[in-house]
């Protein structure tokens, strides 16, 4: 219920959502959209953002879509000024664009490296800035969310070397601009899920033969509660980051991942080796 005194009402604020399409993103807008968001998404495969966007529209939430590559500055600045034209000001940001190469570091190309640093860490940092400048510039508060990983403090191995070098960047770019912004008001968390079910997860898993429930299982060793994070999952720590009910935190890197950090502390890896 939005209104009031309620610390989750998003009424009259504008939220932009990178890799806008995919599973947790999509969760997220719902979640934000219901508690009266505007909702701004951006990613680079159209059919799947129109859907996206449709679906809002259909849920009663203003809701506006771009096709944009975050990692080109130009673009990002044309994309933040046509959200904040078509939606209004955005005042919240939740950077979730993220790929992956799943090459060991021996056999890893150095142009999969600068990609994957480019759109997990640089993209985020862009997009950022973007928002931030302009939120300082018009004397207004707001509130970014990084979405991180586990891996951005915990090495997985299994060639997820250039992706887990870019999420710990995430996690320290997250407590600089923190630093950095806090006395402009402007609030800035991360969140560390484990692995989120969302479909693109479940074509790594739901496949023929041994491989797939193999991986499932020893994922879910890693996990003391035992599953995997849902969408929503992340979607309400999202909403938690960036509402009124966590307006003294800034920061802040946040597990989502039933204890696996935990867990693995001091390096442990017993229950998932």
């Amino acid at each position: 219920m939005a209104g009031g005194n309620d610390v989750f009402d998003m009424t009259g604020r504008v939220a932009l959502i990178t890799g806008g399409a995919g599973g947790i993103a999509r969760a997220v807008s719902e979640v934000l959209g219901a508690r009266g968001a505007a909702i701004a998404l951006v990613d680079v495969r159209e059919p799947d953002l129109d859907a996206a966007v449709a679906e809002l529209t259909a849920r009663g939430v203003r809701a506006f879509g771009a096709v944009a590559d975050i990692t080109d500055e130009q673009a990002v600045e044309d994309l933040v000024d046509r959200a904040s034209e078509a939606l209004g000001t955005v005042d919240m940001l939740v950077n979730n664009a993220a790929i992956g190469v799943h090459t060991a570091p021996e056999h890893l190309a150095a142009g999969d490296w600068r990609r994957v640093l480019d759109v997990d860490l640089t993209g985020g940092f862009l997009v950022a800035r973007a928002v931030g400048r302009r939120l300082i510039e018009h004397g207004r508060g707001g509130a970014v969310v990084n979405l991180s990983s586990i891996a951005g403090s915990s090495a997985l191995g299994r060639g997820n070397f250039a992706y887990s070098v870019a999420k710990g960047g995430v996690n320290q770019l997250t407590r600089e601009l923190a630093v950095e912004w806090a006395p402009c008001g402007i609030r800035v968390n991360a969140i560390q899920p484990c692995q989120v079910n969302t479909a693109l997860f479940r074509t790594l898993v739901d496949t023929p033969g041994p491989e797939g429930p193999e991986l499932l299982a020893h994922m879910l060793r890693g996990i003391p509660l035992g599953r995997l994070a849902e969408p929503a999952d992340i979607a309400h720590a999202v909403l938690f980051l960036l509402s009124d009910a966590s307006a003294m935190v800034t920061g802040a890197i946040l597990p989502v991942d039933g204890g696996n950090l935990s867990l693995n502390a001091g390096g442990s890896l017993r229950a998932i080796s």
